[in-house]
């Protein structure tokens, strides 16, 4: 909060409460949130402990507390053991990441001038899932070249991509450093085409944990199919990337096909 903002003023029930306007945790939720979006309540400082907001707002401290998870769950405050709550510190500017160019990570944040570095979770061969078997046209029997990673760009974890090649389209997933595309044309078999599906969902503890997020967070949930020029999938991946970074555009035309 900025030093002109007076804390007992800021927090008092008719700075934020309206009878009608659903329940007192939820209506005081919004009220936070939208104060850190408009910047009265700055990146990285630190909240009134529960017991006090609970005092200043004439509510419950259950009530206190459904309102701070849910700015948790959204990534809006860090919640830290012993020491508080926090307006989580600003990332920055949001990145735009076109939904129409087939472009990988690395690629994407090179054009941005930003050093995108990647830790892998896991890679291996593997017998491919049903689900793998299914989007990649593979028996059941068949096996996939999976590659599991962290990807990160100027020290700051943004995203979490987990992809399934068959075997002869990557033989060996240790050959892949930090750009999956790059071996892949390199082999000349990198995908023409892609179709992506987007969702959202919220952070398990595990992912939330590997991308410096409050479990719970919200995230958007990519499955992207990538097929060569001839029709045949090759690729599946799906990722997990974070919405307080990424925002995800397309562009739409006017079909003019009579």
């Amino acid at each position: 909060m900025t030093q002109a903002d007076d804390t007992r003023t800021f927090f008092a029930p008719d700075s934020w409460f309206s009878e009608g306007r659903g329940p007192r945790y939820l209506q005081l939720y919004r009220y936070m949130a939208a104060s850190i979006a408009a910047g009265r309540l700055e990146p990285g400082s630190p909240l009134p402990p529960e017991r006090d907001l609970a005092d200043l707002g004439l509510v419950s401290r259950v009530t206190v507390r459904k309102a701070m998870s849910q700015l948790a769950a959204e990534g809006l405050v860090t919640q830290k053991r012993g020491a508080g709550s926090f307006v989580r510190e600003s990332t920055g500017p949001k990145l735009e990441q076109s939904l129409s160019s087939l472009v990988s990570f690395t690629e994407n944040m090179r054009a941005r001038g930003r050093v995108s570095a990647s830790v892998v979770l896991d890679r291996g061969i593997y017998v491919a899932t049903p689900d793998e078997s299914v989007v990649l046209g593979l028996s059941p029997s068949e096996r996939v070249s999976r590659l599991s990673r962290l990807r990160s760009a100027d020290g700051v974890p943004m995203a979490i991509e987990r992809s399934s090649l068959p075997v002869d389209i990557l033989p060996d997933p240790d050959r892949v450093g930090t750009s999956l595309y790059e071996v892949l044309r390199a082999g000349g078999v990198a995908p023409t085409r892609a179709i992506q599906r987007v969702s959202a969902i919220n952070l398990d503890q595990k992912d939330a944990s590997l991308l410096a997020m409050p479990e719970g967070a919200a995230a958007l949930r990519i499955e992207r199919t990538g097929y060569l020029a001839s029709g045949r999938p090759i690729e599946f991946t799906r990722g997990l990337y974070r919405s307080d970074i990424y925002d995800f555009v397309t562009e739409l035309r006017l079909d003019t096909t009579p």
